[in-house]
């Protein structure tokens, strides 16, 4: 999968490549889906939500250029994939999950394969975790009309924050790096994500 599906396509950083290596999807793909485990593509993991595609995950962690001493905050949790390759590359991972059946289980997950630093809650992702800013990256793994200024105001400086923009059906992945009150925008690649469900935003 590594060779194949991420390095071809362009993700060189050894660190993510190693994280990518060492996280086993299949134990985060329902059974019956498992034979597909480590296909290209995203997969239905239940609540109407998904495990994303192997390369857009590396494609986003790269993004986030992240240092073993890292906190980084994911937003949508889903099946703890995402949240376990954020565990190998960062310090401690703050992730935050709508649905509390979704929380639950990839909680038992990461439990099992014993992650020591990753800190769960079930909320509204969009107003992010001000009781543990400011973070070095920010992740988002559901698309979003435009980016909730709670989000940004608790990136530290020199932070990246990797968010889908627009849709549906299809978005645009960028990285927004933040210098002081300037926040410079990259595209990455086009994408497709599940809606970020906000209190005050998209129905």
């Amino acid at each position: 999968m590594v060779e194949r599906q991420i390095r071809r396509r362009g993700i060189f950083n050894p660190r993510v490549l190693g994280a990518m290596a060492r996280v086993e999807r299949h134990r985060f793909v329902p059974p019956e889906h498992q034979r597909l485990s480590y296909e290209d593509s995203a997969l239905p993991i239940g609540s109407g939500q998904s495990i994303s595609q192997p390369y857009m995950v590396a494609a986003m962690s790269e993004a986030l250029e992240l240092s073993q001493a890292s906190r980084v905050l994911e937003i949508g949790t889903g099946s703890g994939y995402q949240t376990a390759v954020l565990a190998e590359l960062a310090g401690y991972v703050f992730t935050i999950e709508r649905l509390p059946e979704l929380a639950e289980t990839a909680r038992q997950v990461l439990d099992e394969l014993d992650y020591k630093n990753i800190e769960f809650k079930v909320g509204d992702g969009s107003k992010g975790w001000p009781e543990t800013a400011p973070f070095d990256g920010i992740m988002v793994t559901a698309a979003a009309a435009g980016v909730p200024q709670a989000l940004l105001d608790q990136l530290a400086e020199a932070g990246s924050l990797v968010i889908p923009l627009g849709g549906p059906p299809d978005q645009d992945l960028y990285q927004i790096r933040r210098t002081g009150d300037r926040f410079e925008h990259r595209f990455i690649t086009r994408c497709r994500f599940v809606p970020l469900i906000e209190d005050e935003g998209l129905p």
